[in-house]
């Protein structure tokens, strides 16, 4: 009975030493293809870092900006004071969108001037406001679009991290089986490195998976605020070019 005993507590025994170097231990026997699923999966989470960092300081000097922006526009006198001042806001979209207003209202007005336009009709009509909003509303595709870059990452990190770790779980397990079968044996000495990699490449998946989502879904909700900030200044700016000296 002892004698059993001792047998069956020899591979955990055997186990716990082959594991003594704890992970390390795992990389040192993981599979060439293991390695390369490994090495996916922490470059994806290093990108997707990286990108969440750099998202993190790009939104709070574009809400900064913004606000102050905002503040100038509501304060200005003339609808075309604040042309000199677009230089030192270049990373809010409500720069560009209101350069994009303006010049384009400058634009239709000249060309009312250069066409011999009477004097009663130069001013500015419906046709004239429909141009003036799509070049708005251009300005802020173009200018969201340049926020948003790389936050796609994010999501194909989320997606794909999870199922690059799921087939090194498959890896490892077909490892485990293929130790078996060549030592004949299923003991946990013989089973415990492959099923060991396996849960390591879950956990490595998951690891770069689950901060991406969380990163992913706060990026999007940062960027549907200035989307709808973008597009809220787009009508106060027509609004304010509708009674101002375009009239």
């Amino acid at each position: 009975m002892f004698e059993t005993s001792l047998f069956s507590v020899t591979p955990v025994l055997a186990t716990v030493g082959l594991f003594s170097g704890g992970v390390w231990d795992i990389l040192a026997g993981t599979s060439f293809f293991g390695w390369i699923i490994l090495c996916i999966l922490v470059i994806m989470s290093l990108v997707s870092w990286g990108i969440m960092f750099n998202k993190y300081r790009l939104f709070k000097v574009v809400e900064s900006q913004s606000g102050k922006f905002q503040a100038l526009f509501k304060q200005s006198s003339e609808i075309g004071d604040l042309l000199g001042q677009i230089k030192n806001f270049r990373l809010t979209p409500l720069s560009r969108i209101y350069a994009a207003g303006v010049y384009e209202a400058d634009s239709v007005m000249e060309a009312k001037n250069k066409g011999g336009v009477p004097d009663n009709k130069r001013k500015l009509d419906e046709d004239d406001f429909k141009t003036i909003t799509l070049m708005m509303d251009k300005s802020i595709t173009e200018e969201i679009g340049k926020v948003e870059k790389y936050v796609v990452f994010l999501a194909t990190t989320a997606n794909a991290a999870p199922f690059l770790g799921l087939l090194g779980t498959v890896v490892g397990i077909m490892d485990s089986f293929w130790s078996i079968g060549e030592r004949g044996s299923a003991s946990l000495a013989v089973v415990a490195p492959g099923i060991a990699e396996a849960l390591l490449a879950t956990i490595i998946g998951l690891a770069a998976a689950i901060p991406a989502v969380i990163g992913y879904n706060w990026a999007n909700n940062k960027l549907r605020y200035l989307t709808d900030q973008a597009n809220g200044f787009s009508f106060e700016l027509l609004a304010r070019i509708k009674k101002d000296s375009y009239l």
